[in-house]
């Protein structure tokens, strides 16, 4: 999966046309196939080299509409790159500080988003569904055709197979606010149709684990294997 900001970039370098980025980055957020198709087309029009550009990279690797849902939403390397901030200022130090510093901040960054999620857990959450009509069109499978009132779209929602026709639903695998406008014409619990992902107690597992105190370093069992020399001229 490739970054969309650095596909932007990419782009840019490529072809010095501002006013095209942001179409080709609204290409890569592209939910559902016909979306895709708009965008594509509306690049298209401009200038096939762009499209030819966007086809080399291939549709699975920057498309969400096209990801086999390994993306969940994420279109950027922020997830990977939050490190960053958790080892500012000691990126310059030997690597054996270097290795105290990533602990004892990871220590610290693990004991405050530990008491962070508990937290949450006991506030909860609250969604509003919005102004939108729910026509329920198959009983046994949960069909529903909403229509929102604002923009006059109609769109197909199936619980069963936990798709939306905004594409939101099967991207990210939360209730858009049409799926919860279902949930609620029908009395049935949105909740159910979050992934297990995102709940709660799953968040809480990834705090679960504790960090063991360091200790003095005279304090430590003897190190019985290789010794790995330095270069000095590598400093």
């Amino acid at each position: 999966m490739f970054c969309i900001r650095h596909i932007g970039s990419n782009f840019l370098r490529a072809f010095k046309v501002p006013h095209l980025q942001k179409l080709v980055v609204n290409i890569g957020y592209s939910k559902t196939v016909e979306e895709y198709n708009i965008n594509y087309k509306r690049l298209e029009e401009r200038g096939e080299a762009y499209a030819r550009w966007c086809d080399a990279i291939g549709l699975r690797h920057w498309v969400l509409a096209f990801d086999e849902g390994h993306r969940w939403g994420h279109m950027t390397t922020n997830l990977v790159e939050c490190i960053n901030s958790v080892l500012k200022g000691a990126r310059n130090l030997p690597v054996l500080a270097l290795v105290q510093a990533t602990y004892y901040r990871l220590n610290e960054l693990f004991t405050q988003k530990s008491a962070e999620t508990h937290e949450r857990k006991r506030a909860g959450f609250t969604y509003s569904a919005g102004n939108i009509v729910v026509h329920r069109f198959d009983r046994r499978n949960d069909v529903f055709e909403v229509h929102e009132m604002t923009t006059e779209k109609v769109l197909v929602v199936d619980l069963a197979r936990r798709t939306c026709d905004c594409g939101y639903f099967q991207v990210e695998r939360i209730p858009c606010r049409h799926v919860i406008a279902c949930c609620a014409n029908q009395r049935l619990d949105w909740q159910l149709y979050v992934h297990d992902v995102y709940k709660m107690a799953e968040v809480c597992k990834v705090y679960r684990f504790e960090f063991t105190p360091l200790g003095d370093p005279e304090t430590w069992p003897a190190y019985e294997g290789p010794t790995l020399v330095a270069n000095p001229t590598l400093r």
